[in-house]
C-alpha cells in the first residue's frame, strides 16, 4: 500500500529517485501517466493493468468524452524502470504537463503514487487542510466516516 509524503529533486536529465519506501510496492515494472490537477500518477503494473482494462471497456469509438478520457491516460502513459541508483526517467512531455522543474513531492495514494511539483503540492495541501472539515462532511454523505 503506497502511503506517505517524500520530497526529492529531479535532475536536469529528467531522472527522479523513487522513494525507497515505494520501490517494493511499485515493483520492477510500473507505469507513469498524466494525473488529475497537473500531477503524475504512478501505478504498479498490476494496478495499471486493472485501470487500463476499465479504460479499454469504454465506448471510445462512439463516445467523444470516453475517447478523450482514454487519450488523457493511455496516450501519455510510459513504462517506468529503475536504474542502479533507484531513479527513473520522467519523459519531458510528462515533466512539462506536471510543471516539474527541480523539487518534487511523492504522495502515496494507496494503489498509486502521485508526483507533484513541490510548490504546487504545498499550495494544494494547504487548501485541503483549510477545508478538511467540509470535505469530511461531504465524504460522510458518500457513506465514508472517520
Amino acid at each position: 500500500m503506497l502511503k506517505g509524503e517524500y520530497s526529492h529533486n529531479i535532475d536536469p536529465k529528467g531522472r527522479l529517485i523513487i522513494p525507497a519506501k515505494f520501490r517494493d510496492d511499485l515493483g520492477e515494472n510500473f507505469v507513469i501517466t498524466k494525473g488529475m490537477e497537473n500531477c503524475l500518477y504512478v501505478y504498479p503494473e498490476t494496478e495499471w493493468n486493472a485501470f487500463e482494462e476499465k479504460l479499454n471497456a469504454l465506448p471510445t469509438t462512439t463516445d467523444k468524452k470516453a475517447r478523450a478520457f482514454a487519450y488523457f491516460f493511455q496516450g501519455s502513459a510510459t513504462d517506468g524502470d529503475l536504474d542502479k541508483q533507484g531513479r527513473t526517467l520522467i519523459p519531458s512531455v510528462l515533466r512539462n504537463y506536471a510543471q516539474l522543474d527541480k523539487e518534487v513531492v511523492f504522495i502515496g495514494m494507496g494503489k498509486r503514487a502521485e508526483i507533484w511539483d513541490k510548490a504546487r503540492w504545498e499550495k494544494k495541501n494547504a487548501e485541503v487542510e483549510l477545508n478538511i472539515e467540509d470535505i469530511a462532511s461531504d465524504m460522510e454523505e458518500c457513506g465514508f466516516s472517520i
